[in-house]
Formats: C-alpha cells, sequence, structure tokens
C-alpha cells in the first residue's frame, strides 16, 4: 500500500470514531472559547499511534497534549501535522462539519495533504505536483471572477483583537461577490475553494494544523494560497491566511 494510501485509511478510521463519538467531556484552553475535547485527544493518539507505524522517521506535531510546537529539528526531514477535529466548537454542538486533517510535510514543504469530513463522507487528498482528488475524482478551482462568486472567512475565534479588521475585510468584501460564508473549519473552507463551491476565502490566523494539508489540496487545485498580504505560509507556525481561487486574480482587501 502506498503511503498516501495508508494515511487516507488512517483519517478515515479517525473520522469513524469522531462520528460515533457520544457527546464528550469539553475542557476549555487559552483563548476566547477555545475547547478541546476528549475525542480530540482520544484522536490524536489514534493518529500518531497508526501514523507512527507507517512512517516511522516522521516527527509529530499536533495541536493537543503538548505536541503543538514545531522545532528546530522538524525543518529537516518528515513531519505530520494534525488536527484530530478541526472545528472543535461545531463537533461539540453537532453543528456540521468537522474534519480530520492530516499534513505531511517534507523539508518544511507540503508533501502530502489529507482531510476527511465524516459526516458526508468526504475525503480530501492531494501530493506535490500530482494535483487534487475528493473521493478519488479530480478537483479544480472556480474560474469565476470574485463578482460571480461565493466568499468563506474565518473569525480568528481566539484572538478577539484581530476581530474588528476581521469584520472590516468581510465587509468590504460584501460589495465585492455573491455573498459570505462561515464554516468554523479554516480545512473545510480551503476544501470548498479547492473543490469550487466558492471562490476565495481568508481568515487573520490560523495554526500550522489547521493549514499544512488543505494549503496543499487547494494548491494542487489551482489555489493560489498565501498569507493576506500576498507572502508565502511559513509552514512553521500560526499565519493569517488568504485562498484564492483561479478566478480571482488579485488580493481583495
Amino acid at each position: 500500500m502506498e503511503l498516501i494510501d495508508e494515511i487516507k485509511s488512517a483519517a478515515k478510521e479517525a473520522g469513524k470514531i469522531m462520528k460515533d463519538a457520544a457527546r464528550p467531556k469539553i475542557m476549555e484552553k487559552s483563548g476566547h472559547a477555545n475547547f478541546v475535547t476528549e475525542t480530540d485527544e482520544k484522536i490524536q493518539k489514534y493518529l500518531m499511534d497508526s501514523l507512527s507505524g507507517v512512517l516511522p522517521e516522521a516527527a509529530f506535531l499536533g495541536e493537543e497534549d503538548g505536541q503543538d510546537v514545531f522545532t528546530k529539528k522538524m525543518e529537516h526531514g518528515f513531519v505530520f501535522v494534525i488536527d484530530p477535529i478541526d472545528g472543535t466548537s461545531n463537533f461539540i454542538y453537532a453543528y456540521h462539519p468537522s474534519v480530520v486533517s492530516i499534513g505531511l510535510l517534507k523539508e518544511k514543504k507540503p508533501y502530502i495533504g489529507v482531510i476527511y469530513n465524516p459526516y458526508d463522507d468526504m475525503l480530501f487528498e492531494a501530493q506535490a505536483g500530482k494535483g487534487a482528488y475528493m473521493n478519488g475524482e479530480r478537483i479544480m478551482s472556480s474560474d469565476a471572477p470574485l463578482k460571480d462568486s461565493l466568499v468563506t472567512f474565518g473569525t480568528a475565534p481566539y484572538y478577539t483583537e484581530l476581530r474588528d479588521e476581521t469584520f472590516d475585510k468581510a465587509k468590504a468584501l460584501m460589495d465585492k461577490c455573491v455573498d459570505i460564508r462561515r464554516s468554523g473549519t479554516a480545512a473545510w473552507d480551503m476544501c470548498c475553494v479547492a473543490m469550487g463551491k466558492c471562490s476565495m476565502y481568508f481568515e487573520m490566523r490560523i495554526q500550522l494544523w489547521d493549514y499544512a494539508a488543505a494549503s496543499l489540496i487547494a494548491t494542487e487545485a489551482g489555489c493560489t494560497v498565501t498569507d493576506v498580504e500576498g507572502n508565502p505560509l511559513s509552514y512553521k507556525g500560526a499565519s493569517s491566511a488568504l485562498c484564492r481561487a483561479r478566478g480571482v486574480k488579485e488580493i481583495p482587501f
């Protein structure tokens, strides 16, 4: 079995854990409305145990259990970057979707990305230079202009100091697009741009585990993925994010 197939298999099993979970115990982390559940922790442990057998030399960076710091050592070799539940608040309130996100970096660059939405059984995958796929079918972002498209955005809810700038940008976009949506999961939003459901996503601050897999899937679907000022993503930690489909040529802020 190829490496990406092993990762996809792990993602689907993790999605089953998420979908089958009873209402979990909820714990708060630092930041406004920043939650973690026992299911997040259970899925991350499963993925780390499973994927360590697939690629033993890889390091792990994950949102939970103190695994969330990008170290100097991670700049070389392979690093699995895991978000066990992207959209934890959605998961807590059964406001779908929530997704499993697994990115694999090689020499600090995206190498493989797999994202699974278990509620709709949608599996996204990409390998660097090999295109993006959803449930085995090639996907491409939209070539429609912004004025004929939906936009999705994230509110960076854990960073209240970014609230005004976030909503100022969203307000300015209202006259430039059809309408605006918010899902509550950055990885899912970028997948929606990748498969042509909308033409742009932005957020003022997301973490590496939010974008490691999704940015590769979107890029392989023809999107341009940068920070909100148009600079390359660092793949070392938190960043703003802007994902534009093929039809959105300029940064519209």
